[in-house]
């Protein structure tokens, strides 16, 4: 575990990466928390696969390398749309795996994608915000810093939070700036996706370890919940950052701060609902009874959403390096770096199923659409499962 300041040569050494601000960069999550000469753990035996719930590959597509992209997978409607890392944007029709759309942009990217059904948003690596309309570039606008969570396109609007805490407004047709907040905080920050999304009119963000609810129209705060705080006597140790996926019903958001804490906020009140320790390194997701995530040594976790006791707790993928979770119907659906899909019980975390990809890991949280689980591996594979 490191860090490199901007100005020192080979930013790109063990994972880390330099902003323009001179804040300093850091991916955590994959830190070996042994020395290098002590054994890996070794991930639990997963046994013969009991398919007690029935799925079927219907489809696959491309996109080209995800690695070292922190993608999100954007679905509206029957359209489930992604981005690889070397700047393809694809809109695929989730029914049949075919392109709706595809656009090579020749460039890089640090984030994508984001997206209103209609308008679709990625980050370069020069930092660039380009907006695309149906695979055609509408336009581009230049960033003071990287950007690693993807933009968010809502009410006419591409809202962008960067790596030096900045949020800004542009206008989704024009590309004209609208406002902009600049927020302060400790000095480092991860290399993954944060928490950025839309919850009735408020823009909701986090900074931080808070979720902060702002005015769409001209980024002023409308309320703070704080879900961690810093703590520690070094920068890394007082690292405390939002991840993404989060969950939404309602006016509860739920999310979790990286290595910290899982918790839930009230966004018509502003006030935090919940919020219990956790060692997890990406995001939650969940319906109005439960939320489940996973902890950085691969144990999956359930809690009940009204008040945050768990529900239960299962070690059958420790030490498997899961993605974010997607409860879907029964099933909590959860990636990890082998390439499979796991299924398990929304009840009680029991095995449902699992299915192979091709071998790469999976590169984000998967999604669904059009009644089929969408997933995308490192190697750009995008897998369409239905149910038999």
């Amino acid at each position: 575990m490191a860090f490199i300041r901007e100005n020192e040569a080979k930013c790109g050494l063990f994972g880390l990466r330099c902003i323009v601000s001179g804040v300093l960069v850091a991916t955590l999550a994959g830190c070996s928390l042994w020395s290098s000469g002590a054994a890996k753990p070794v991930p639990a035996d997963l046994g013969a696969n009991v398919a007690v719930l029935g799925v079927r590959q219907a489809w696959t597509n491309r996109i080209g390398s995800v690695a070292g992209l922190p993608l999100d997978i954007h679905t509206a409607g029957n359209v489930v749309t992604v981005a690889s890392s070397d700047g393809i944007v694809a809109a695929i029709d989730a029914r049949t795996g075919g392109d709706v759309w595809r656009a090579a942009l020749a460039e890089p990217l640090s984030a994508g994608v984001g997206s209103d059904g209609k308008s679709a948003a990625v980050v370069s690596r020069s930092n660039a915000l380009i907006v695309l309309d149906a695979g055609r570039e509408r336009w581009r606008q230049s960033l003071a810093a990287q950007v690693f969570t993807p933009p968010l396109v809502a009410g006419g609007r591409v809202f962008v939070l960067s790596a030096d805490r900045s949020l800004a407004a542009f206008d989704a047709a024009t590309g004209h700036k609208l406002w902009s907040q600049q927020r302060s905080g400790d000095p480092l920050i991860l290399r993954q996706a944060g928490v950025l999304l839309a919850v009735g009119d408020t823009l909701v963000a986090g900074f931080a370890g808070r979720i902060v609810g702002l005015n769409p129209d001209n980024g002023s705060v409308r309320w703070e919940a704080p879900l961690a705080s810093s703590r520690g006597t070094n920068d890394v140790e007082r690292l405390v950052e939002l991840v993404g996926r989060t969950s939404r019903v309602g006016d509860s958001i739920c999310a979790r701060a990286f290595q910290t804490a899982v918790g839930c906020v009230n966004a018509a009140r502003g006030s935090v609902a919940w919020a219990q320790p956790a060692n997890g390194a990406d995001g939650v997701h969940g319906d109005g009874e439960a939320l489940f995530g996973a902890e950085s040594n691969g144990t999956v976790v359930g809690w009940r959403r009204s008040d945050g006791s768990r529900l239960w707790t299962t070690d059958r993928l420790k030490h498997r390096k899961l993605t974010a979770p997607l409860l879907l119907g029964r099933s909590v659906v959860i990636g990890d770096d082998t390439g499979l899909i796991h299924l398990l019980s929304r009840t009680d975390g029991s095995p449902l199923n699992r299915m192979a990809t091709d071998g790469s890991g999976i590169a984000a949280a998967p999604a669904v659409a059009a009644d089929t689980l969408v997933v995308v591996t490192r190697n750009g594979g995008v897998y369409g499962f239905r149910p038999d």
